[in-house]
């Protein structure tokens, strides 16, 4: 077994490489880029070691260096993670040239199947379905849209040496092709140092199901069932879990042989994953093999009870496969929620910047319910815009699908971040969602059930009521303490507070609260001024911590906690209100404060997210209709364009190609 082995990637898949390898007394050393000084995975390497600035180009993705570093340090073996050189047959090559050994698959194998175009030849010559594509070379955006004409609409577009949704558009007319082929390639040179894309057809409804295998040096290859990985936004996982809620046993045995048939035909030796494309009626296609890890693999392993990344150590080493495919139970179920650095409210524009507060929720077995989170981040450190906007991957595990599901939920709504957006909101309302409890999925939910984005919503009925319930005991506990340092209150006394006016936006709940030994007891007023029913709130919450944690009436709560004027802003179940707490004499008062407006922006275009200058699209005095392209703003490895929203005339440019902005500097003006 190595003694010492390197880590060539960043954030939370270096630091979940460090656990295993901890685990099993295994060295490690971290390679890291300027940005990245003091980012946690380097804090938890044994040694850590500086390779470049922090463009990837320059560091994360320069193979002669993490040679270099690894004859400097006596590293033995390397690591890839996923992204960056993870897929790079040159790298594994250059490696294998250096005595050293590369912990994935062998680098023909990596030829065979890491290139997306490669990989469907090879699976046609095998025998395997795939979708109608083009797997040749395509010369320019003209010939794009020859291509696409030919397969029908809509097609996919995609970077052949892709990943993480990266280098992909959907397009449904020919009209979107060429845009769409000139901006995946951009992005694809740009993340993988690869431009070259492919053009397949689009399955309509489609679901996308993946299969996880293992392979040893010694012909042993095995499948450790299914993963959904349906839920997805641009083309980005957002959701995860396994096994799928689609599959029964019998196509779950045939996408698995079919899988292991295509692994054993390359000679596969790692773990790797085998993507399909599956219909509502089961059908399935082959899509594309990852040789690498995945970042949603922490499913498969809380299913199967299977440490991925130590079997990959082990199978670099020389090791067999421990166990046979009879030996492999699905046990439970498991869900993960991926953390971005990004804004829900504004179209899921990145966000960058220090995390005043990151307080995720404790990771825990019991009652048979297990919760992990997967995390690169600490609390004062920085979200860079040189890299992927993820922060965490929230895992949870349960006896069954609802299990897992509540348990998932009740963690989102434990996890607090402040100082940066980010789409904790937004995964919270999925879990909620009933379409995604009833598991009727498809790549197209986020569009589907979001068609205008995700947006801010005011909580009704039940929901409404417990969000009041909550301000209402967290105002009465902060009187509770003003009292104590005033003198006024000694001890516990069983005292009736009079009523409250709770503030949800426009809504107004009357309310009455006093304490009763350990609980805040909680009446609702009705229409009729009749109090309802008691509810018990029972928490240990104390002034000062960022989460409410309790139970109304034995049913456990979370809420996230933020202190305003008169009140609080609480998020739970993807809602995210500023609640008000007044006594009724202060809630008359309020009634009379004029209601604030928004700012006008006027006519200029402000960059609606920190991020480069790609590329301006116009002139100033030039003429644009609504819809036209006005500039190309690059964040976190992802293009985003900045259209004119209705027609008029360029008065002035305030930005250049090649500059960083801020959220909110001048792009343009319009006269």
């Amino acid at each position: 077994m190595f003694k010492r082995i390197l880590i060539a990637n960043r954030g939370e898949i270096a630091c979940r490489i460090i656990k295993s390898a901890r685990r099993m007394g295994i060295e490690t050393v971290a390679v890291y880029s300027e940005a990245d000084r003091d980012a946690l995975h380097v804090q938890m390497a044994d040694e850590a070691v500086l390779i470049g600035p922090p463009p990837a180009a320059e560091s994360y993705l320069v193979i002669e260096k993490i040679v270099d570093v690894c004859r400097t340090t006596g590293a033995q073996a390397v690591h890839p993670g996923y992204g960056f050189l993870s897929e790079r047959e040159a790298f594994a090559r250059s490696l294998a040239d250096a005595g050293l050994v590369f912990i994935g698959p062998n680098p023909a194998a990596i030829a065979a199947m890491g290139d997306k175009i490669e990989s469907k030849k090879a699976a046609a010559k095998a025998g395997v379905s795939t979708v109608p594509g083009f797997l040749g070379v395509i010369e320019d955006d003209r010939h794009a849209v020859r291509i696409a004409d030919e397969i029908g609409y809509p097609v996919m577009i995609k970077a052949s040496a892709g990943g993480g949704g990266k280098g992909m558009r959907i397009a449904h007319a020919s009209a979107e092709v060429a845009e769409g082929f000139n901006l995946a390639r951009a992005e694809a040179k740009s993340s993988f140092g690869d431009d070259r894309v492919f053009i397949e057809k689009f399955i309509v409804d489609p679901r996308h199901i993946e299969i996880q295998v293992l392979g040893d040096k010694y012909g042993n290859t095995i499948y450790l069932g299914e993963r959904e990985c349906s839920i997805q936004r641009r083309n980005q996982k957002v959701i995860e879990e396994a096994p799928s809620p689609l599959l029964d046993e019998a196509t779950r045995r045939k996408m698995g042989e079919q899988a292991v048939a295509l692994a054993r035909a390359v000679n596969y030796d790692s773990a790797g994953t085998v993507e399909f494309v599956a219909g509502q009626d089961k059908s399935f296609y082959f899509l594309e093999m990852n040789t690498r890890l995945q970042v949603e693999h922490p499913v498969t392993e809380l299913v199967t009870g299977i440490d991925l990344v130590e079997q990959m150590i082990r199978i670099a080493a020389g090791e067999k496969l421990p166990i046979a495919q009879q030996d492999v139970k699905l046990t439970g179920w498991a869900v993960e929620s991926r953390v971005y650095a990004e804004d829900p409210f504004r179209g899921f524009l990145p966000s960058v910047g220090r995390l005043v507060k990151y307080r995720p929720p404790a990771e825990t077995n019991r009652d048979g319910i297990i919760v992990r989170n997967d995390t690169g981040v600490y609390e004062g450190g920085e979200i860079s815009i040189h890299y992927d906007p993820m922060i965490a991957k929230l895992v949870t595990h349960g006896p069954s699908r609802r299990a897992a599901i509540e348990a998932q939920a009740h963690a989102l709504d434990a996890f607090y971040i402040d100082g940066i957006r980010h789409n904790v909101p937004f995964l919270s309302a999925l879990m909620h969602h009933p379409r995604w409890r009833a598991g009727h999925l498809s790549t197209g939910f986020i569009a589907e059930e979001f068609p205008n984005g995700f947006t801010a919503r005011t909580p009704q009925g039940e929901t409404a009521f417990r969000l009041a319930a909550v301000a209402a005991a967290i105002d009465h506990v902060l009187g509770e303490r003003k009292r104590r340092i005033s003198g006024q209150m000694s001890g516990r006394v069983v005292r009736r507070e009079g009523r409250r006016a709770v503030w949800l936006g426009r809504d107004e709940i009357l309310l009455d609260v006093a304490r009763e030994d350990d609980a805040i007891a909680i009446r609702f007023v009705g229409k009729d001024g009749d109090f309802g029913d008691a509810q018990r709130l029972l928490s240990r919450w104390v002034p000062g911590q960022p989460v409410w944690q309790g139970t109304i009436d034995d049913n456990p709560v979370a809420m996230q906690v933020r202190p305003i004027a008169n009140g609080f802003r609480l998020a739970h179940q993807g809602f995210e209100v500023a609640i008000n707490v007044f006594t009724e004499t202060e809630a008359a008062a309020a009634r009379l404060m004029p209601a604030a407006t928004a700012a006008d922006n006027g006519k200029k275009l402000l960059c609606p997210m920190p991020g480069l200058v790609v590329s301006i699209a116009v002139t100033e005095g030039q003429e644009v209709k609504a819809g036209e392209t006005l500039a190309v703003i690059e964040a976190m490895k992802m293009q985003n364009v900045l259209r004119a929203e209705q027609d008029g005339v360029i008065k002035k440019i305030a930005a250049v190609p090649g500059a960083t902005l801020a959220v909110d500097a001048l792009v343009l003006e319009f006269a």
